[in-house]
Formats: structure tokens, sequence, C-alpha cells
């Protein structure tokens, strides 16, 4: 498609709403610094109405991001108040969300408000943001609950008072690609704004209705580094961008290969380990054991490879276990400077398929040592006697 899709990551916003997670002032500058040298050209950095220290720490991150002369923008949130708003004045950013609930259940239930109030105060509070020399971004919270006639009169009233972008929020993760396509689609067709992608992963498919969204014309998405977010989290910059350039061909101008420490950093900074077996970034993400796989990467890493792990820092890790085979093991140990025959990978077998079954995992060099030891001196025993 040779389309160019930009990135609004939300992991100094959305990703710190995550229940318990609260990162110190040195933390989001880190995590800032790493995001924009990888090339991610949007960051949400914070939610100016939280207070002066929340402010403080969003214009620490602009000074940051000047006086290295790194060229991302950066978008504060505010809810669609004039008092919110005006929080957000001489803060040195660049956008501002401003978040307004679109779905019946919400302007009815938490809003206590109607439908006319919505669009009235769209076109109230969008040019008091626009007043601030900030571009604005209408974000529609619940918006994959909201009627899509009514939606459309959202983008139709927004465009109208002069915001740039509409932000399409599945906040509770109750879509899936289909519907999403179909409503990113038909916004599409009868707007010019901007439209942005915020999709949380409650039913696992934050990353698919990402991308399904960009199919359908979805300029801009919001991400989280390690799919940080509320309850289930957001989709996941490292598979949002990976996915769009190797299943599309859509560029987002991030440079994967430093993703690692940005992962690590965000891991440490949360409280929030990656699960060993978390796409792309978790340890076990280019792990392998299983006998034909690993015979299969000795011979070529295109057998058993969609992409090269070198385009995220990784590489591929060959492990021995119980669904390991000769060949597996015969790596093992030439990886530790010791060439073993066929024939004494597959005596070795039985020991270790018996370790991983005792230990729960793979055995250490050390413990292959011991164990190829033991099968030697059991074999000069044998012959003695």
């Amino acid at each position: 498609m040779n389309r160019h899709i930009s990135i609004d990551d939300t992991t100094l916003r959305d990703g710190e709403q995550s229940a318990g997670v609260a990162f110190t002032l040195e933390e989001k500058l880190d995590i800032a610094r790493r995001l924009a040298t990888m090339g991610v050209p949007e960051l949400e950095v914070g939610i100016p109405a939280m207070g002066a220290r929340e402010c403080e720490s969003i214009q620490a991150v602009a000074n940051l991001i000047a006086g290295l002369a790194l060229p991302s923008k950066l978008v504060a949130w505010s809810r669609m108040r004039a008092g919110d708003i005006e929080a957000c004045r001489n803060l040195k950013v660049d956008l501002i969300d401003i978040s307004i609930s679109v779905s019946d259940i919400h302007i009815a239930k938490k809003l206590k408000k109607d439908r006319a109030w919505v669009l009235n105060n769209i076109r109230e509070m969008v040019p008091r943001a626009l007043d601030l020399g900030l571009e604005v971004i209408v974000g529609c919270e619940d918006a994959s609950r909201a009627e899509l006639d009514f939606l459309l009169r959202v983008a139709e009233t927004a465009e109208r008072a002069g915001a740039r972008r509409l932000r399409y929020a599945d906040t509770l993760g109750v879509m899936e690609p289909f519907g999403v396509h179909e409503a990113i689609a038909t916004l599409r067709g009868i707007s010019d704004l901007e439209i942005e992608m915020h999709a949380h992963d409650d039913l696992g498919l934050a990353t698919a209705n990402t991308l399904a969204a960009c199919r359908a014309g979805a300029t801009h998405v919001n991400t989280t580094v390690n799919g940080l977010g509320e309850r289930a989290g957001n989709a996941p910059l490292e598979e949002v961008a990976l996915g769009l350039s190797k299943l599309y061909g859509m560029s987002t101008g991030v440079d994967l290969s430093l993703f690692p420490a940005l992962s690590d950093a965000v891991a440490d900074a949360s409280g929030r380990p990656v699960a060993w077996q978390k796409s792309v970034v978790g340890a076990g993400a280019f792990t392998h054991e299983a006998g034909i796989h690993v015979d299969g990467l000795l011979k070529d890493p295109e057998t058993y490879q969609s992409f090269d792990p070198g385009e995220v820092g990784r590489s591929h890790h060959l492990v021995v276990g119980k669904h390991s085979g000769a060949h597996g093991i015969m790596n093992a140990y030439a990886r530790m400077g010791l060439t073993l025959s066929p024939a004494e990978a597959r005596e070795l077998l039985p020991d270790i398929r018996a370790f991983a079954e005792r230990a729960k995992r793979s055995p250490a060099d050390h413990e292959l040592l011991f164990l190829y030891q033991r099968l030697i001196s059991q074999s000069v025993a044998d012959r003695v006697h």
C-alpha cells in the first residue's frame, strides 16, 4: 500500500494510567527521549488538569525534546472543559486531544447530558484550544459503542469548528477488525479530518483493530510500549509498527532496532515485566527448542522466521529440552566448543528430556556439561567392564 502512518504514542499518558503505575520525572524524560530517538513522531505526554506537578513534567519533556532537536511533536490530553483546556496554556506542546464521550450510555449516564450538548460543546471548546495556538484532536471516547450516524455528525462538527483530527477510541476494547474497518472507512468517506485509532486490548484485539483501521484509511494510531495501559492495555507500539510494515508495506519511520532498551526501560519504570512469550519483545519470542524448528533454522533461518529478529534488535536463541532433536543437541555443545557425534547426541537425549521434565526449564551450559561428562564416564566404565 506504500502509505505512511503516524504513531502518536501514549505511553506517558494512557500507559501511565495503568493501575498502580507512576513514572518519576527522570523515567518520563528517559522514555520520551528513547521514543523520540526511535523516530516516533508524536508523544502524548500527560494531563495538565492534574495540576502543577504534571504541568512541570510536561514542560520538562518539551524542553528535553527541544534541547536535543528531536522532531517529535507533543500532545496534551484534556477533557472537553474550559478549565482543562486553559491548563494547557504555555506548556510548549503542539497538539491537544480534547476528549468527549460520544456513546449514548456515556452521554446519558456519565455526563447526564444529551447529544445536542455534545455537539454544542465541540463547537464551543475547539476554538478555545485553537486560541491557545494548539492544533486540536477531538477525542471520541467510547466511539466503538456510539451510533455511527451520530459519530458522523461529531466528525462534521469537529471539522467545522477547526479541529485537525478525530480520535476513534475503542475505550472498552469491545471492537473487532471488521467492525473497525467499516466504521473508519465510513468516517474516511465523509470527512477530510485526520483519523486516529485508539484501541484497548480487553479482547486481545488491539493490534488487529489498529491494523484494520489503517487499512480503512486511518492516518494516525495510538500505541504504548509493551502494550501498557488501563486494564488489559493499549495497542503495543512494537506490534503495530512491525505489523504495518510487514503485512501492508505501510511505513511509520520508527526504528525498532532500538526497541529492546526502551521496552526494558518501560518495564522497569512501570513495574510491569514483559511476559516471556510476548510478541516481538518477550524473552521467548525468538527462542527455539523443537527439533524440527531448530534443524530448519540451522539449515536456513528463512525456514522458521517470519522476519529477521535483527530488525527489532533481537536474535534467535536455540535451547535444548524435552522436544530437542540430535541436531539441536550437537549445536548446543558446539557452542561450548565440544564436538558431539550424532550417536552421542542421541544418547544424551533421554537425560536432557528427563532434566527438562524435572526442572521445568532448559538445562544451562554447566548442566549440559555435567550430563555430557556423566555420559563419557559411563561409556568408559562400560568399556572397562
